[in-house]
């Protein structure tokens, strides 16, 4: 039996005017590429939807004010990263390129049937 890399989800909320610069550096990390002969890759899912978040105290918020809840139009996105360590280089760049100072987003390790 062959050894395959562990497979992860990456999921992340950006808003609308900043996912191109989110997505174009998860890409560049490797992420969205999916294993076999087709050579895919930059591939993922996304949807639109409000995010709402109330800055605190300390926050230095990019979008909104401290203490008032803001409500942002943000996509979903969801993609696939082949391998822990492109999954680690995925959320670091998404890190950088996020415009908000604490970013959402998921990593999920996936089971293959």
């Amino acid at each position: 039996m062959a050894v395959t890399a562990s497979r992860f989800k990456l999921i992340f909320f950006a808003p609308s005017n900043a996912l191109s610069s989110c997505k174009s550096a998860i890409f560049a990390a490797g992420a969205g590429r999916y294993p076999g002969p087709g050579g895919y890759t930059e591939c993922a899912w996304s949807t639109m939807g409000t995010g709402q978040f109330r800055p605190g105290d300390a926050a230095n918020p990019n979008i909104g004010k401290v203490g008032e809840l803001e409500e942002v139009q943000e996509a979903r996105v969801e993609t696939l990263c082949v391998g822990e360590e492109v999954a680690r280089k995925a959320v670091e760049a998404l890190k950088r390129a996020h415009p908000y100072e604490e970013p959402a987003y998921e990593v999920y390790k996936l089971d293959d049937f």
